[in-house]
């Protein structure tokens, strides 16, 4: 059975992808403002500082990170790809990896956090410390409430029928969310992390 859903009448998107869309770039406009209150606080912090975030990075423990959460990003396709092909098993299955990645950038995070904070970086340590938390945590609360969204959806997944044609298009929204996610990681990794 077809559903029908509502077109926007001048672009021809679905309506609920054009709504996604327009809150996307948004959220793309709100993390270039934290990236840039991040870089104009690092850019007066006194690079001899002991508490310069340069002595802090963990570089080869964050791009593990960084490839756990890109990984994601493809077990988000192969679920959408699963559905699409009607594989109701293949797609409860790469909906639950993505999750599990996602967890796991997380626990991945709070133990990069905790970290720094033994080591005397906290959020009222100094201005640039309180921009990178805030950049970092609401990245990460971004993340938390995708996984959210997916084990949402797996649990729909399970139902009598699986994810039907309607719900489709809630993953592939959810899907577009996921991806913006690891998008805003890859820039908020080589701009926090890589450019000294």
């Amino acid at each position: 059975m077809s559903v029908a859903h509502d077109v926007h009448e001048s672009t021809g998107i679905e309506n609920r992808k054009l709504g996604m869309w327009a809150f996307l770039s948004s959220e793309f406009l709100f993390f270039g403002a934290l990236i840039s209150n991040y870089l104009l606080f690092k850019g007066r912090f006194p690079m001899e500082d002991p508490l310069h975030p340069i002595n802090f990075y963990d570089i080869p423990f964050t791009s593990i990170s960084s490839f756990i959460l890109l990984m994601s990003s493809l077990t988000m396709v192969l679920a959408h790809h699963a559905l699409s092909e009607n594989d109701q098993r293949a797609a409860r299955t790469w909906l639950l990896a993505t999750a599990a990645l996602g967890l796991t950038f997380l626990s991945g995070q709070f133990y990069e956090f905790s970290e720094f904070v033994i080591k005397g970086a906290s959020l009222s340590a100094a201005p640039v410390w309180s921009s990178f938390f805030v950049l970092t945590g609401f990245h990460g609360a971004h993340v938390a409430i995708g996984v959210l969204m997916l084990l949402i959806l797996f649990v729909v997944s399970l139902r009598n029928d699986g994810l039907s044609e309607a719900q489709g298009m809630n993953l592939e929204l959810v899907g577009l969310y996921w991806h913006f996610v690891d998008i805003i990681w890859i820039v908020i990794f080589t701009v926090i992390y890589l450019i000294p």
